[in-house]
């Protein structure tokens, strides 16, 4: 049902793109924390893609399948430590963005687990999330087939 290919954009577009991801992934942020941020976000976007390839990314990551089912339901369980609720409900705020909320608060909660240099970096990771999510959806990107890539090791 792929509505759009990648190989209809315009020359550059895909390509600056994955230069944002590649950002990302220089920064210092755990890369098992951003993939459960990722799958909470396209939980909350119904991004049926991206559910299903953070998903993966997340378990290779180390990560349980079980917080990862459970993430919507994060404030009612135990499965979460303070660092990861901080970045869940910063995540869950820019993707929301509830016109009468003020993120101060969450910001003081961040600062307490990241440099300012890091919440700079997770707040690129949270909006890059929420553009891959509306331009899968709108492509009409279609879920299961997503392999997870192994990383080469530099030498």
């Amino acid at each position: 049902m792929e509505r759009i290919s990648y190989r209809d954009l315009p020359a550059g577009y895909y390509q600056a793109l994955l230069q944002v991801e590649t950002l990302i992934g220089k920064s210092s942020l755990d890369h098992k924390l951003l993939e459960l941020m990722r799958f909470r976000v396209s939980l909350i976007n119904n991004c049926a893609y991206c559910l299903d390839m953070h998903f993966k990314e997340a378990t290779h990551a180390g990560e349980t399948p079980l917080r990862l089912f459970s993430v919507g339901a994060w404030r009612e369980t135990p499965y979460y430590t303070p660092k990861e609720q901080a970045v869940l409900e910063f995540a869950e705020t820019l993707t929301k963005m509830p016109a009468d909320e003020h993120s101060d608060h969450i910001h003081d909660e961040l600062r307490k687990y990241f440099t300012t240099q890091e919440i700079g970096a997770l707040t690129l990771a949270v909006a890059q999330i929420n553009l891959w999510n509306r331009i899968v959806r709108s492509f009409g990107s279609v879920p299961g087939n997503y392999q997870v890539k192994e990383k080469v090791a530099a030498n």
